[in-house]
């Protein structure tokens, strides 16, 4: 349910579980972080799904045993946030719940017109992983933060792209060639250069 292609230090990782809107399971989420944590010598990661919607978060089957407050979640988003290369997020489509942490996680974030944000882990009786609303809130302010996870509200894209949660909106056809383009630069840099400027860029 997790592809993995490697080539020539561009790691692409696709959730392929469309069938199920790419829900994550523990297994998905276990072999995720494996995938994150072996990336770290990645020069460019890309994470996206097959199908029309990026993830529908935890698999609800599995959130009231336990998954909603596994481990797993910050494991896997604290390794993307450490890939020391340059990581994008290339959303196929709609993006919620707890799979906003591997978004929110990435350098840069890309997103389909039809795509939707939303994640409704407090209507679901769960707090959110601890460094979701901190990285969301440093992409759109503490407000904008409340409005997604207080307020329950989904965001389109261009909502998405006018708050600075998504960088771009692609169309569908362009997308992973978008972010291929975009990790280009930093594909072809001396390493410890493009380890550089992403340090300094905080």
């Amino acid at each position: 349910m997790i592809t993995l292609d490697r080539q020539e230090g561009l790691w692409k990782i696709t959730l392929n579980r469309p069938e199920k809107a790419n829900a994550l399971t523990a297994a998905m989420l276990q072999e995720l972080a494996e995938i994150a944590e072996a990336a770290q010598q990645a020069r460019g990661l890309i994470i996206t799904g097959a199908g029309g919607v990026f993830s529908a978060g935890g698999d609800l089957d599995e959130m009231t045993d336990g998954l909603a407050t596994s481990a797993l979640w910050e494991r896997l988003s604290t390794a993307i946030a450490a890939v020391p290369g340059l990581s994008i997020a290339a959303l196929n489509g709609t993006l919620a719940g707890g799979a906003m942490g591997m978004a929110l996680a990435c350098d840069i974030r890309l997103a389909v017109p039809q795509a939707k944000f939303f994640y409704p882990v407090m209507k679901r009786g769960f707090l959110p992983q601890p460094s979701d609303p901190l990285r969301m809130s440093a992409l759109i302010g503490p407000a904008r933060t409340k409005l997604i996870l207080m307020g329950g509200q989904k965001l389109t894209a261009q909502e998405a792209l006018q708050f600075g949660l998504i960088e771009r909106v692609v169309e569908p056809e362009d997308l992973l060639p978008t972010a291929e383009n975009i990790a280009a630069d930093t594909m072809a840099a001396s390493p410890e250069i493009a380890r550089g400027i992403r340090m300094l860029c905080g």
